[in-house]
């Protein structure tokens, strides 16, 4: 699953993928149609979701063979998620395909293959529920139960935080605390017993808070074995970071094109303000910063394949998503500035960017919290 590395057939499909995936969101979910959808936003995936499946058979992707993909693995995620972030459409497909396909990929099953199925067909989609309102971005920190009844069914009770996605889903995947670790169920979004507050992000996704009251589950929801799921989520979450990285990429190119072009076109004392050196050098440090989040983010790509152990992945991972952020800090912020207040309106496209370039900052993760991590992960190599 985690393996980017691709031959020549594999690359040429890759950009054919792209570029059928830029053109349907040029025509389906330019950002006309995306300040119509924001204003009719409901509990249902975007429309452009269906069509991903249905007129560019694009779920699969990265799905195996066997599920009815083309079995590219995480180098489609990295391949398609620059492109979904310069149409600021990379939900569901972070959720569904990245997280929720990954997890279930890992942990073979009639169950879990029945529902990747169905994913590649358009007919489902996934949200992760494993963040708390108290965990802090620590992923050992769960507290929702999972408990075995005598009948030999599972009882699911807890609350799940931010789950992003979550209003679209027809299935969710949640992390708890059962037997010796932790575990993973799925069910469905509308089971008994599952309560939903769903809410609009600053970005113009959709996310939830989530209550689990006794939810009766079968026993074939349990994911893998009881217990044994943490390495499982770490590795999902992960990927799901260096995706957000590589979707940050198509954003800050968006700010860029969009901020050169006004520079270019705004004139003070009779000339464009793109001639001033001042200007000249703060583009080109935006320039810099996403040309090294880029580089480091498809570098980690590269590397990464399921023989990698988790450590070396953290850290790599952790690299990536620290550059990215500083990127889009620079980016976004120089291209509010150099915008004037017009940067943050509704009506300019550029504020849309630089919220969801905001965000992208503390998703999975902060800078902070991902510094603090490779300093542990260098600490333990040093001992």
């Amino acid at each position: 699953m985690t393996s980017t590395t691709t031959d020549t057939g594999s690359a040429d499909v890759l950009a054919m993928l792209r570029d059928s995936l830029a053109r349907y969101l040029d025509d389906h979910h330019g950002f006309e149609q995306r300040v119509h959808a924001l204003a009719r936003a409901g509990n249902a995936p975007p429309d452009f979701w269906q069509g991903l499946a249905r007129d560019l058979d694009l779920l699969g992707a990265a799905l195996p063979s066997a599920q009815g993909g083309l079995g590219l693995g995480l180098a489609a995620h990295l391949a398609l998620m620059p492109v979904l972030g310069a149409a600021l459409a990379a939900e569901p497909y972070l959720s569904t395909m990245v997280l929720g396909a990954g997890l279930l990929q890992r942990h073979a099953g009639a169950h879990a293959d029945a529902l990747l199925h169905r994913i590649a067909a358009g007919q489902a989609v996934l949200a992760f529920a494993h963040d708390e309102p108290h965990s802090r971005h620590d992923r050992t920190d769960v507290r929702t139960r999972l408990t075995r009844q005598p009948d030999g069914s599972l009882q699911l009770e807890g609350c799940k935080a931010v789950v992003q996605a979550a209003p679209w889903a027809s299935h969710l995947i949640v992390s708890a605390r059962g037997g010796a670790g932790l575990s993973l169920v799925v069910l469905r979004a509308d089971a008994a017993g599952v309560r939903m507050r769903a809410y609009p992000t600053r970005d113009g996704g959709r996310a939830a808070d989530i209550a689990f009251d006794a939810v009766r589950l079968p026993a074939e929801a349990l994911l893998g074995p009881e217990g044994g799921a943490l390495p499982q989520i770490e590795q999902a979450l992960d990927e799901a970071t260096l995706a957000v990285c590589a979707e940050s990429i198509g954003v800050m190119r968006r700010l860029m094109h969009d901020t050169l072009d006004y520079v270019r076109q705004r004139k003070q004392f009779g000339v464009p303000i793109a001639s001033f050196q001042a200007l000249q050098h703060r583009l080109a440090d935006m320039h810099m910063a996403l040309e090294q989040a880029e580089a480091l983010t498809l570098g980690v790509g590269e590397s990464m394949t399921d023989a990698m152990s988790s450590q070396a992945r953290a850290r790599a991972v952790s690299s990536a998503k620290v550059a990215a952020a500083k990127a889009c800090r620079a980016v976004g912020q120089g291209a509010v500035q150099l915008h004037g207040g017009m940067g943050m309106t509704e009506e300019l496209a550029v504020g849309h960017y630089v919220r969801r370039a905001t965000l992208i900052e503390s998703q999975f993760g902060p800078m902070a919290w991902h510094l603090r991590r490779v300093a542990h992960i260098v600490q333990a190599d040093e001992r």
